[in-house]
């Protein structure tokens, strides 16, 4: 494949997935593709005030299937309706300059600013320790997976090709991915959207709705 052909098919790629955010969205949410060396696959982030740009890898993108894709980018899109995305930090700026502080009121031995630099120390410290908990960003992970499962059902997927799309997404993760820890996190990702469309399939039991005769991830 030529360079032109790449990059236009690259082009029309995130053109169809801009297609995929919800109306409410599309004013304030960008969909790029990545120039860093080595990204993550997917990931968002805030670049202005109201403004959050989500990043795609399109050389692995590529990859993948098209339901798959959609799925991911659909837990994507639900990490911002979350409000899951990280913020611009200001934590390691006040962590450095709270440090900085406590060094430099050591010296001059002032009690009442040596306190102060060490609660900024504490305040910027813990959220950054909240920032990083993996149990809660694997929560927020999961509740993200559900929410995408329900954004595809609005965009004309049935409820079982969701949970198979994005259960086949997260197994192809799971098989590329050379992270120790990043694969727990897919796998323990996937356990929980069998255990959900598990739960989905007996609550469309109990109403008389055909689940399919295969839900299996």
């Amino acid at each position: 494949m030529s360079y032109a052909t790449s990059a236009r098919a690259e082009i029309n790629e995130l053109r169809r997935l801009k297609t995929l955010l919800p109306p409410e969205l599309q004013s304030w949410v960008i969909v790029e593709g990545t120039t860093e060396v080595n990204p993550p696959l997917i990931r968002s982030e805030e670049i202005g005030k109201d403004e959050i740009e989500i990043q795609i890898d399109l050389a692995k993108w590529d990859s993948l299937a098209i339901d798959q894709r959609n799925l991911l980018f659909w837990h994507e899109v639900a990490r911002v309706q979350n409000d899951t995305i990280p913020k611009e930090g200001w934590e390691m700026a006040a962590l450095a300059i709270g440090l900085g502080g406590a060094v430099g009121e050591l010296w001059v031995q002032d009690g009442l600013l040596l306190l102060l630099a060490l609660s900024l120390c504490g305040v910027s410290g813990y959220r950054l320790w909240q920032k990083n908990n993996a149990e809660k960003t694997l929560t927020e992970a999961i509740e993200a997976d559900e929410k995408a499962v329900v954004l595809a059902t609005r965009f004309g997927y049935s409820l079982p090709n969701a949970y198979k799309s994005l259960g086949s997404a997260l197994k192809t993760l799971i098989e590329q991915t050379p992270s120790r820890r990043q694969r727990k996190k897919y796998e323990e990702r996937l356990q929980a959207l069998r255990r959900s469309a598990s739960k989905a399939k007996a609550r469309m039991k109990e109403r008389n709705e055909p689940m399919g005769r295969d839900n299996r991830l």
